[in-house]
């Protein structure tokens, strides 16, 4: 038996309908992976990363130890230079996950007497690092740069001579799918001398000429820190890294512990990332593909008068609001009866009335899919606050 305490915990997350339970794949209609090109399931890059290894000598299951002992084989350098050019930084540092990214960032990088201000939607990756932080943190209003200006100059007596200010943000969000204006948080850091930090996990391959992200696209990557892009997304694979200057990356080897003590990425992994941003590289169709199906969705949306419910996006996740664990989980399953893989974010996952079903958009998606899925949600009438599910 686990402790009483536990024990009472588990019972009230049933209580509320928010217990989590591990799903298994299932044949419905995808609108619920972040897999938003396809990458995850394509012979290509599966064919391709093999090769890789070969043409390496790599046909080994594991790295067989942390990267600063045995297991800083050869592709990690070979993928860092890729990621390097493709991103147009000065360098770059492979993690084994977004979570260890932003857990080895905010707790090494930020130092006490430092200040940390950061999007009140961040994820719970860089909530996790930052607690682990000597620096103290705050939290702005989303998106809001007014805001998080407000908040700096309250903050003003926390500011020394030698504090270091870091402003975090994500180029996507991942429960609501919209983004920040980066060129104000730039400008702001940049006349202030801050560190501007963004997480570009749900940007990479879809925005930017040939999926740079976010930050290339609107031409910024000189004017940020830190960026932190991952490779479960878009990418299809698994891994992450932090793109930024070369002093940052000799400081990150050094001092961030979810980099030094773990073992390093299998070859295969780093064979598939590569293989992927290879296909990236290539792939027109797919992404021009995965904007049109958002420009369907946006289109039926607006003419179901579903609008109001969605909160607005031009990222590949749109979120319908629905208030009540209850009663998203039971529109889920009715979509799910229909053939739709549409999950709902229950909280405490999301605040409490800001329940949603999280509806992720693909290449793969056809037009049809999009717009029979639109009817169900009109058929379950989810517009009228009077209609008992």
């Amino acid at each position: 038996m686990i402790p009483k305490k536990l024990q009472r915990k588990l019972e009230e997350r049933a209580l509320n309908n928010s217990l989590r339970t591990l799903g298994c794949k299932t044949d419905l209609i995808d609108f619920s992976s972040n897999d938003y090109l396809g990458f995850s399931k394509s012979e290509k890059i599966f064919k391709r990363a093999a090769e890789i290894l070969k043409a390496h000598d790599l046909e080994v299951n594991g790295a067989t130890g942390s990267r600063l002992l045995s297991g800083n084989h050869p592709l990690y350098e070979k993928v860092e230079n890729v990621l390097t050019e493709f991103h147009q930084c000065d360098a770059t540092l492979i993690f084994n996950s977004g979570y260890d990214a932003n857990i080895g960032f905010f707790s090494s990088v930020p130092q006490r007497g430092d200040l940390i201000f950061y999007d009140e939607l961040c994820h719970a990756s860089i909530r996790d690092g930052m607690k682990m932080s000597n620096a103290k943190s705050y939290k702005f209003e989303h998106n809001s740069v007014d805001n998080l200006s407000s908040l700096v100059e309250r903050c003003a007596t926390d500011i020394g001579n030698g504090t270091e200010i870091y402003i975090v943000t994500e180029a996507v969000f991942s429960m609501d799918g919209d983004c920040p204006d980066l060129h104000k948080l730039a400008k702001l850091c940049k006349e202030q001398g801050y560190h501007l930090v963004v997480d570009e996990a749900h940007a990479v391959g879809v925005f930017g000429e040939s999926g740079v992200g976010l930050v290339q696209e609107l031409g910024l990557e000189k004017e940020v820190f830190a960026r932190i892009v991952t490779f479960g997304k878009a990418m299809g694979c698994h891994g992450a890294a932090i793109l930024g200057g070369h002093d940052l990356k000799n400081y990150l080897v050094n001092f961030a512990r979810s980099f030094i003590y773990t073992t390093g990425l299998p070859p295969h992994t780093l064979a598939t990332i590569l293989s992927a941003y290879q296909q990236l590289s290539e792939e027109v169709k797919g992404k021009q593909k995965l904007h049109t199906n958002i420009a369907i969705l946006q289109l039926d949306v607006r003419c179901s008068d579903l609008h109001s419910l969605f909160i607005p996006s031009r990222s590949a996740i749109h979120s319908c609001l629905i208030s009540g664990n209850d009663k998203v989980k039971k529109i889920s399953d009715k979509l799910k009866e229909k053939g739709f893989d549409v999950k709902p974010i229950l909280s405490p996952t999301v605040p409490a009335g800001e329940e949603r079903l999280r509806i992720c958009l693909h290449s793969y998606n056809s037009q049809d899919q999009i717009k029979e899925l639109v009817q169900e949600l009109l058929s379950v009438s989810i517009n009228n606050p009077k209609t008992k599910i």
